[in-house]
């Protein structure tokens, strides 16, 4: 996998139906600011933003076919190992609150709850879902 944004969207639909999957125009757009930046270990990707002391980790796509094997926790370590670089010193991320296994990689790396967006999550046809804020120092 490389940094292309078809390809990223692609993995991206594959992976997410809630939150909604993100458009080819919308990774050329992130990819494009320089305050963001992408990990990607073949079977998946990370992309996050750093500005200032702070990092957010935007989405982490595992592509389904290879779940299970260790690319999230590798993934992660990558993201915060950038992040780190960039002069972050603290790491967000919000999660679905029905996602447990997000929920359990992102606990098992040091997150901690910091709050809660209530209905965040909306998808045609289903209950809106909240949003966990974590947080994770770095370095």
């Amino acid at each position: 996998m490389t940094a292309d944004p078809m390809m990223l969207a692609r993995l991206h639909a594959r992976c997410f139906q809630r939150p909604r999957p993100w458009s080819e125009a919308e990774f050329t757009a992130l990819l494009a600011d320089p305050s963001v930046f992408l990990c990607e270990n073949g079977r998946g990707f990370a992309l996050g933003r750093s500005v200032l002391d702070e990092a957010e980790l935007l989405t982490l796509a595992v592509d389904p076919d290879q779940r299970r094997k260790g690319a999230g926790t590798t993934l992660l370590r990558d993201y915060h190992h950038h992040a780190t670089e960039r002069g972050a010193r603290t790491a967000f991320l919000e999660v679905a609150a029905d996602n447990d296994a997000a929920i359990a990689l992102y606990l098992a790396a040091g997150y901690k709850a910091q709050g809660r967006r209530p209905g965040y999550y909306r998808a045609p046809g289903t209950a809106p879902v909240d949003a966990l804020i974590l947080q994770r120092r770095l370095g």
